[in-house]
């Protein structure tokens, strides 16, 4: 019988044919933990009275949310972790001293792997199905539960197939595509089900813009955001050291998918997804006709953290000031990609242009530090969510933009068309 490739990852794992709707225990590849996630899941694993974990190079530590500390409690909160991973020389611990965004991080170190089952209590942990793994976020006590026992419970997805056609205009990004598709949908659109981003396009598109992809599939109420593997895939891991062998699969041809949405990408603008929520989205031209003043700019996060992503910033704002009334904040997903960036000269563009570049961190996006909001601010941000009062005040806006949407509109002082 057809599977899909999220079907056929589990089959592999479980050694046996399953199909959507089935609930099956599954042995876990990567359990990934935070700073503000992984206490809970300690307290709880050492409470079941455990006393190893049971797949230790499987687990990684990434301190990432409020790293360097911003305050005694994120202080404290970090130590739990240190700790933890000291007592049990865990190999995957990601402090200050090698740090990143998670879902920025581990690719990087090659420690998510095509084929791999994933998980993390962070629900943007679906970004690595852009590596054709499957890959989505739980709770805390379910990392536990990994910790403990090497695997977990899952109820095998529904797919909805993603049919992608044409290719994107310039500044037309992977976060636009996924920003068009969460307001065809809906912020519910996708409840426990796979997107599986197929058709022409996919190969027009980054790693960058497959990881900004799958990292908003939660947006839609998505379990996981999937994209198979093929050459751009296989050129992003050629110089990675793999902490496992990959596997790789192929939906079938008559696999069974719940839904099927087709979108043109040729003829998409860049999207700007309106408050308070990111299904509320228009065009980058009404944006711009709306003419919606900013405070503050930010460019950075999980998202929208990458390499590429200050590549096209520095090229907006090379010779140009942002705006007296604006601040641009960026924050590069990993050390590697601020390293990079600064060898290539971006770092020195944007901060002559008169914008702020951080530590990696996740704090501006969730409204902890590095950029919160004052009351009634209004920000553009390539973040991936913009509920109310998600970047600080509760009277504060975000519309959540690409890249070049972001610089541009520093610069103008407005939400501006970068074209």
């Amino acid at each position: 019988m057809a599977q899909t490739i999220t079907e056929k990852i589990f089959s592999q794992h479980v050694g046996k044919a399953v199909f959507a709707g089935e609930i099956i225990r599954c042995n876990i590849d990567m359990v990934i933990g935070n700073d503000i996630t992984t206490p809970i899941s300690i307290k709880a694993f050492e409470d079941s009275g455990a006393t190893k974990l049971a797949n230790p190079d499987g687990f990684s530590i990434v301190l990432d949310h409020f790293i360097p500390a911003k305050d005694i409690a994120s202080a404290n909160q970090a130590r739990i972790s240190r700790d933890f991973a000291k007592k049990y020389s865990l190999k995957n611990f990601f402090d200050e001293k090698d740090m990143g965004i998670e879902h920025a991080l581990l690719p990087e170190k090659g420690l998510v792997v095509p084929g791999d089952v994933i998980i993390g209590a962070d629900s943007h942990t679906c970004t690595h199905g852009a590596l054709g793994a499957f890959s989505t976020g739980m709770g805390s006590t379910d990392l536990a539960f990994a910790m403990v026992t090497g695997g977990n419970w899952f109820k095998v997805p529904e797919s909805i197939k993603v049919n992608l056609s044409g290719k994107p205009s310039k500044y037309t990004t992977g976060k636009d595509i996924i920003l068009e598709i969460i307001r065809l949908i809906g912020v519910d659109g996708a409840l426990y089900k796979t997107l599986e981003f197929t058709g022409s396009t996919i190969e027009h598109l980054s790693m960058d813009d497959r990881f900004s992809m799958c990292n908003m599939a939660i947006e839609a109420g998505a379990k996981s955001g999937i994209v198979a593997y093929d050459d751009i895939t296989k050129a992003f891991l050629s110089d990675k050291n793999l902490a496992r062998e990959p596997h790789i699969h192929y939906s079938d041809a008559d696999a069974s998918y719940v839904q099927v949405l087709d979108i043109d990408v040729a003829n998409l603008d860049p999207v700007i997804a309106y408050p308070f929520l990111p299904s509320n989205g228009h065009s980058v031209v009404q944006a711009q006709k709306d003419n919606i003043k900013i405070d503050q700019a930010f460019i950075g996060s999980c998202t929208n953290g990458r390499l590429s992503d200050l590549k096209v910033a520095a090229e907006i704002l090379e010779g140009k000031k942002v705006h007296p009334d604006v601040r641009l904040i960026v924050t590069p997903g990993t050390q590697m990609i601020l390293r990079e960036a600064n060898k290539l000269g971006y770092i020195d563009i944007i901060v002559d242009a008169g914008g702020v570049v951080s530590n990696p961190t996740c704090g501006a996006c969730l409204g902890g530090y590095m950029g919160i909001l004052g009351d009634n601010e209004v920000a553009v941000s390539t973040t991936n969510r913009n509920f109310v009062g998600r970047m600080g005040s509760r009277s504060s806006k975000v519309y959540l933009a690409n890249s070049a949407v972001a610089a541009i509109s520093a610069i103008k002082g407005y939400i501006t068309d970068p074209r």
